[in-house]
């Protein structure tokens, strides 16, 4: 069994068509078939089914798709960990955000890590807060960067506080509050919201401010994206709350203060037991050390 045999079976099942995988693999297809085809006949299964319109992993293929994933996983880390020790930096580096992050300029760290480390090969997620958590603690993502409720923290990863920030009314250029100088939950309980999907963090932290105020609001439209909330706002579907800190970032609305706004915290996390070389490298240039 080779791991050249396990980036082939990994890309079939990612593209479900052996021509796109052989072309993400940068060989011919016979010959990613007839490795596939050869490493079936020393397991004794077939990994995958084959029709005329489609390809799909049998019960067998589910079944060894996790594992090859952990055994080229630890092959590139075994690699990037024998760099590290003569003074390289190699690897992947496998970073992921919310959409409102605003502690950090992810894109400009990326720029400086990139010149110091040409050699990473470097993905970036975009996600949710408690997505990104678990994503770190199953070794999806190295690094992540996440907005949490002051009445929460990130579980099961190491964990560097960098910033504190309260929320911000952001409403229609012509909504009667877009003169006001800051308004209330009270009154903005009045009003229709756009807001995140219940029970994520960036939706909790709302969601507790007003439930602890003893008062209710009508969320009208649930979306999975900051900017796309307020594209929703600005036609004056509703009025929505984002931190202060990314609301420079939207236009065609006003923001206005919150006089008894909530408040999240955004961390940096990643895992306390595996840190590769590369999100070792990628903390520091954010100014993350070992003690920090």
């Amino acid at each position: 069994m080779e791991l050249q045999q396990m980036r082939y079976v990994i890309a079939v099942a990612e593209t479900n068509n052996f021509t796109r995988a052989a072309e993400r693999c940068l060989v011919v297809q016979s010959a990613l078939s007839h490795q596939i085809a050869r490493l079936e006949r020393e397991l004794g299964a077939k990994l995958f089914e084959r029709t005329s319109r489609r390809v799909r992993l049998t019960p067998a293929g589910e079944a060894f798709l996790p594992s090859a994933r952990q055994c080229l996983d630890a092959a590139e880390r075994a690699a990037a960990e024998v760099a590290a020790a003569v003074g390289e930096v190699r690897g992947r580096l496998a970073v992921g955000l919310i959409p409102t992050v605003a502690a950090v300029d992810v894109p400009g760290a990326l720029r400086d890590f990139r010149r110091l480390y040409p050699q990473v090969r470097i993905s970036l997620r975009v996600g949710a807060s408690e997505e990104l958590v678990e994503q770190v603690r199953e070794g999806v993502l190295d690094v992540a960067f996440l907005g949490l409720p002051t009445t929460a923290r990130p579980e099961g990863v190491a964990a560097h506080e960098l910033a504190r920030d309260r929320l911000v009314a952001v409403v229609a250029p012509d909504h009667p509050l877009a003169g006001e100088p800051s308004v209330s939950l009270q009154r903005l309980s009045c009003e229709d919201f756009v807001d995140l999907p219940a029970g994520t963090a960036g939706r909790i932290q709302s969601d507790q401010a007003f439930s602890a105020a003893g008062i209710g609001r009508n969320v009208a439209f649930e979306v999975t994206s900051a900017d796309f909330i307020a594209r929703l706002v600005g036609p004056g579907l509703g009025v929505a709350m984002l931190p202060s800190a990314y609301a420079p970032q939207l236009v065609g609305v006003v923001t206005i203060e919150v006089a008894d706004a909530p408040a999240r915290v955004e961390y940096a996390v990643w895992s306390p037991v595996s840190r590769t070389p590369a999100a070792a490298a990628f903390l520091a240039v954010i100014g993350i050390t070992e003690h920090s």
